[in-house]
């Protein structure tokens, strides 16, 4: 596109070109955070690709700032094009990325490519602006240049913020990715319609101008496309990740949640990892639950678990009076009342079971004087940087805190069998806890060998042992429990270093993948 000669710009020229600097500097943070939170829900996205991810943002600003050197010349219509190009790349980057992972099973080579392309356009912007901010200032000395640069850089940041604070307390759990993504596209277009019709008119030829509005509309209108039919691509492409039919999805502010069901059997998915199938499920919650009632408990409280199968199993002891359910996302506590109500026997509509909406690690470290008989730890593999916590040697030192004398806890450990290394960290940081804890596993056919830890404070390991007063069950009973204790040569226990905050090595053992 080319240029006109330069005519005087009108007095509101620059505060009105900042502004768009802001509303562009916002839409760029909103398409790094876009990539970020996929990178995470598709992923895992940990320490490592969450640093690549930011590492390659900010390399490709410096290449995008190299690259636009020889369009400075043409700068209003370079301009208004980077724009267009930006709303429309930054708009489809969530649902790209979606589909490719639905289709594919990974994303990571459109993640590296929209993250440099984003990177780079982004980093056209600044130089361009430079250069637009600076025709509006004739004669400009080093003073003024400095000023110029002063005034680009804090609408930049300011821009940054408001675009920090967009996504995840306005865009995403308000839209979703994919719609977040499509509307912040069309922000950006509105952004560049202004600057080209209202601040650039008089710096486009008729040709560039008609040219961008046409461009302009196009892009509009492929977002809006988007926009309308956001939902059936998510729910197309959110079923070729399930073998069965997807019944129930959501995606609250913590994950995504999906239940399947086919027939009888009912499953329950959390960013893509399955939590039960109803058809065994009974098999892991006997387990989980039951030995930590031999004792027979008054007072009980359940960490996670918010599909209220561990409460309807700790509810069947006759001694138990009082339950205290922690789970961080409410999308699953309202799944328990409602579609899983029949699965967890309303559980969590007890008079016994009081509902704490809070994070597990948070609670306890400001959790009620009067201690608990029994503690079931029923949280999320852990497999990002946020679930590690909860296996970490600081949390379980705070389960530790919350015992009466003589209680029990049990810890859902992942498999024995499949992730022996992430298996026998978890064992070890139980151990480091003040706790003692004795290992034992169960065939879960859904999951395959599953594994849990039954521990108590002090040195001593407690006994595999259920209640006299033990209700009936489907599944476990004193010889299954016993058998359950046993580990074959192939999978022997392993002393490993504790995972912990500073150090939380049962992420990268997560991460290793599953072993044959």
């Amino acid at each position: 596109m080319l240029e006109r000669e330069t005519v005087r710009p009108v007095r509101w020229y620059r505060p009105l070109l900042l502004a768009a600097v802001a509303v562009c500097a916002a839409c760029g943070l909103v398409y790094e955070l876009v990539l970020l939170t996929l990178s995470a829900s598709l992923a895992g996205g940990g320490i490592t690709q969450t640093s690549l991810i930011v590492a390659g943002f900010v390399a490709a600003l410096g290449v995008g700032a190299l690259l636009v050197k020889p369009l400075l010349g043409h700068a209003a219509a370079t301009f208004v094009a980077v724009e267009i190009l930006l709303g429309v790349v930054g708009g489809l980057s969530a649902v790209t990325l979606y589909v490719t992972f639905s289709f594919y099973g990974a994303s990571g080579a459109v993640l590296v490519l929209g993250t440099a392309v984003i990177g780079v356009l982004v980093g056209a912007e600044v130089p361009l602006l430079m250069t637009l901010l600076q025709r509006d200032a004739d004669g400009v000395d080093a003073e003024g240049s400095g000023r110029l640069l002063a005034d680009l850089n804090a609408a930049d940041y300011a821009g940054a913020l408001l675009g920090g604070l967009a996504w995840p307390f306005l865009l995403l759990p308000l839209a979703g990715q994919v719609r977040g993504a499509a509307l912040t596209g069309l922000v950006n277009l509105v952004a560049a319609a202004v600057v080209a019709s209202v601040l650039l008119r008089h710096q486009l030829t008729p040709r560039a101008r008609r040219t961008a509005t046409g461009a302009l509309l196009a892009a509009a209108t492929l977002l809006g496309v988007l926009l309308w039919q956001a939902e059936d691509i998510e729910v197309g492409a959110r079923q070729r990740l399930y073998d069965d039919p997807v019944v129930a999805a959501e995606r609250s502010q913590y994950q995504d949640v999906v239940v399947t069901q086919r027939g009888d059997d009912v499953r329950l998915y959390l960013d893509g990892d399955l939590q039960f199938s109803s058809v065994d499920e009974h098999r892991y919650t006997e387990s989980l639950v039951h030995p930590v009632l031999a004792r027979d408990p008054r007072r009980v409280l359940v960490l996670g678990g918010g599909d209220g199968l561990a409460a309807r199993e700790v509810l069947r002891a006759p001694s138990v009076e009082e339950v205290v359910q922690v789970e961080l996302d409410p999308a699953v506590l309202e799944l328990a009342r409602t579609r899983l109500a029949g699965l967890n026997a309303h559980a969590l509509d007890d008079p016994r079971v009081q509902v704490v909406v809070e994070d597990a690690f948070s609670w306890l470290r400001e959790a009620p004087g009067e201690p608990f008989d029994a503690v079931v730890v029923d949280m999320p593999d852990p497999d990002t940087p946020a679930l590690g916590r909860l296996y970490s040697t600081e949390f379980y030192g705070l389960v530790g805190s919350v015992l009466a004398p003589d209680a029990l806890v049990t810890v859902q450990a992942g498999s024995p069998y499949s992730t022996p290394t992430a298996y026998w960290r978890t064992v070890s940081t139980v151990d480091s806890a003040g706790l003692t804890g004795t290992p034992f596993h169960v065939d879960v056919p859904s999951f395959g060998d599953w594994g849990f830890v039954l521990a108590q404070a002090g040195d001593v390991a407690p006994e595999l042992a259920l209640s006299d007063r033990l209700p009936p069950t489907r599944f476990l009973d004193a010889a299954v429990l016993e058998a359950a204790g046993v580990f074959p040569a192939d999978r022997a226990p392993q002393r490993l270093e504790p995972s912990t905050l500073d150090r939380p090595r049962i992420v990268e053992d997560m991460r290793q993948g599953y072993q044959g």
